[in-house]
């Protein structure tokens, strides 16, 4: 097998237990939405069901749907538009609405999104809400980086909850309930942190949280570069000396990115520096000396973090584990819950 993906169900049940903790009685509702950030959408929603979660959070009706099938009795809430049929489906399956503009639907509880300052889906002004309407939410867009402004949308999140206070209300993300208590109100929906990534890009131990994602390979060749020679397109790494390189059988179709070139990866337990351009099925990895083939590479884990690959990516964390794949014939992935 060309790489292995492991999901540590086990972590996700930690993880949802220091959230359950930092929200002091608030309620936990999972953001599973993009398969659970590239983790798995049906394991992830058991397990943080499982361990007290008590809504599940998607984008699609197709999310949604899907998970109903798993999930028969949770409240599940679709968050984004609908289109075509989805409307009928959301219906069919029992599933919760998000609405940011009028008309409103009737036959499916809805949640009033008001835009607070994100300046994305979600209503500018407050309408009187239909006799459906159960939840009032809003999304901060800077709880990670700006608390100002995030302290800023919160009051006038509780403005808006004031005149209605006989909705569900709900804003915090993953950031706001780690940092913002005041944020916290009835419920959160945590989606990042679930994951063991950190929201503020640093070490997640940080905040009590711990990585669910591995990710492993090897070496499937090693080769001793002659001064002057390269490796990979465009020539971008050319051995100033003799060099060993090691190539690893995972590349950008496998969801490691072009631009993490620079980044590191564990090799037999050290680290070392990828090199040259990352193809489509393979990258390079500068070696200290002969390494033999199958060599074990740790691409995400064992203190390789996530947030690591996408500070060289000049990106965020989870862009980088959903861009993850996990095909059949190219890689697999394994639960584990322990």
């Amino acid at each position: 097998m060309r790489s292995e993906v492991t999901i540590d169900l086990g972590a996700v049940r930690r993880n949802v237990r220091r959230l359950l903790a930092a929200l002091e009685g608030a309620e936990l509702w999972a953001v599973v939405k993009a398969d659970a950030y590239g983790h798995g959408a049906a394991e992830v929603a058991r397990v943080a069901l499982d361990e007290g979660a008590s809504t599940l959070c998607v984008v699609t009706a197709g999310e949604g749907v899907a998970l109903r099938a798993v999930v028969p009795d949770a409240r599940i809430l679709v968050m984004g538009p609908c289109f075509g049929d989805d409307l009928d489906r959301v219906r069919s399956a029992g599933l919760e609405l998000a609405v940011a503009q009028p008309p409103f639907p009737a036959d499916v509880p809805l949640h009033l999104k008001v835009d607070t300052g994100m300046g994305r889906y979600g209503l500018l002004e407050l309408p009187d809400p239909p006799a459906n309407a159960v939840g009032l939410m809003s999304h901060f867009a800077t709880a990670d980086v700006d608390p100002a402004f995030a302290a800023l949308q919160l009051q006038r999140f509780h403005a808006a909850a004031s005149v209605l206070p006989q909705l569900q209300a709900h804003v915090a993300n993953s950031a706001a309930a780690l940092r913002l208590p005041g944020a916290r109100c009835s419920a959160a929906r945590c989606g990042v942190a679930l994951y063991g990534l950190s929201p503020f890009g640093v070490d997640p131990v940080d905040d009590g949280l711990e990585p669910v994602l591995s990710w492993r390979s090897e070496l499937a060749q090693v080769k001793l570069l002659a001064e002057g020679e390269s490796t990979g397109y465009g020539r971008r790494f050319v051995a100033a000396q003799p060099t060993w390189i090691g190539l690893v059988p995972v590349g950008y179709a496998d969801g490691f990115r072009r631009d993490l070139t620079g980044t590191e990866v564990l090799v037999d337990g050290e680290r070392r520096r990828v090199v040259g351009t990352v193809s489509m099925d393979s990258f390079a990895v500068e070696l200290p000396g002969r390494l033999p083939k199958g060599a074990p590479v740790t691409i995400v884990g064992d203190g390789v973090l996530v947030e690591e690959h996408a500070r060289v990516a000049r990106t965020i964390n989870y862009e980088v584990t959903t861009g993850i794949r996990s095909a059949p014939e190219r890689s697999r992935r394994v639960f584990v819950d322990g």
